[in-house]
């Protein structure tokens, strides 16, 4: 078989599937499968597959066929730049999350100083190790209740090389005192349980359940983790959180009934309101 020959097929059964797009979702697979960038995939569609090859691919394309994100194929998924392995305990990184590091940047313009982060949710660290590659003198703590997502992201830290976080095992804040973090990220599960169901089947299926579900109204989590902001921030610190859509209201007075003030509303690229920011009464 050509790579054009199994471009073709590969687009066929992702058709099948009902993917949108999938002659480019098929590049994208073929690419992955073959170890070519899309650029090869279009240059050498001449070129035959050994039979290790068209296995790979066989294999990438079942799973893809019932909607299994390449980035789980793979096992990884870029973010601000980065690279960031993935795991069943992790939620998969997506774009609209880098609204959170940009909060944060445009309001800690000195990049050299220590500042102290902590990321409550972490999944892979993508937040706070994404944080520290802009920040270079400056730590943090990864918080995540699931072991294995605490792995990943020491795993991930690792081979960024990024020493200067260390990750917890834990209940939201149970296992942080003191008063004394400059930011505090977090993407917390925000979507009703009720609307689980109604997801692509690529969330739905493959992310865990735990960083999506919160609760009937989706906003159990904040409830949890506002009432220890004030005690964990500095007095001039901040806190960024992800929100869903149209829920930046009841998240401002969740955090407003726990003593933050609302220091903006960030949107992603989509233009939809993602990224709360808040600070203690009295920030200057």
């Amino acid at each position: 078989m050509t790579v054009a020959e199994a471009l073709g097929c590969a687009t066929e059964q992702l058709a099948a599937a009902g993917y949108d797009e999938p002659r480019r979702q098929a590049r994208r697979l073929a690419a992955a499968a073959l170890d070519l960038s899309p650029a090869e995939i279009f240059a050498r569609p001449e070129r035959r597959l050994t039979a290790a090859e068209e296995a790979q691919l066989a294999e990438m394309l079942r799973r893809a066929a019932v909607h299994e994100p390449l980035s789980r194929i793979e096992g990884r998924r870029g973010f601000w730049g980065l690279d960031f392995a993935l795991s069943r305990d992790t939620l998969d990184p997506r774009p609209d999350s880098e609204t959170l590091v940009e909060a944060v940047l445009t309001r800690l313009p000195e990049r050299d100083r220590r500042y102290r982060f902590l990321d409550l949710g972490t999944g892979t660290g993508c937040l706070l190790l994404a944080l520290l590659t802009e920040y270079p003198r400056a730590s943090g703590v990864g918080i995540d209740i699931a072991e294995g997502a605490a792995d990943t992201a020491r795993r991930n830290a690792a081979r960024l090389g990024l020493a200067r976080a260390r990750f917890v095992v834990s209940d939201w804040t149970g296992a942080i005192a003191g008063r004394s973090f400059d930011a505090i990220v977090a993407n917390p599960p925000y979507i009703a349980s009720g609307a689980l169901e109604g997801l692509p089947p690529e969330v739905r299926l493959y992310d865990p359940v735990r960083a999506l579900d919160g609760g009937a109204d989706g906003l159990a989590a904040y409830r949890a983790i506002a009432g220890d902001l004030p005690r964990l921030l500095a007095p001039n610190g901040l806190f960024a959180g992800e929100i869903g859509f149209g829920q930046s209201d009841a998240v401002a007075a969740i955090l407003r009934g726990s003593g933050l003030a609302i220091d903006g509303i960030a949107r992603d690229l989509a233009g939809i309101e993602r990224c709360i920011v808040a600070r203690p009464f009295g920030f200057t």
